[in-house]
């Protein structure tokens, strides 16, 4: 399942991780980030997938507990 933009957003506030770092690490131009957060547009399967590698390396998990809806949450051993 992919991620949505408001887990990208939180995801990256766990990691304390600007929109920049993020697109460094996903190997995506920076626009791709911002245009997805602000839901102009999703990336292609590639991209957000990167995306979400990148902050999943960064100690980001991404959750849906118990039907709840989609979260993110810090890895124990993270940062």
């Amino acid at each position: 399942m992919p991620i949505s933009s408001a887990q990208c957003r939180a995801g990256r506030a766990l990691v304390e991780m600007d929109q920049a770092k993020l697109a460094e690490a996903a190997n995506v131009s920076r626009n791709t980030v911002v245009d997805f957060e602000r839901g102009r547009r999703t990336p292609n399967t590639n991209n957000l997938l990167a995306l979400q590698k990148a902050l999943e390396t960064a100690g980001v998990i991404f959750v849906d507990e118990n039907g709840e809806g989609p979260g993110v949450r810090l890895r124990k051993e993270a940062r």
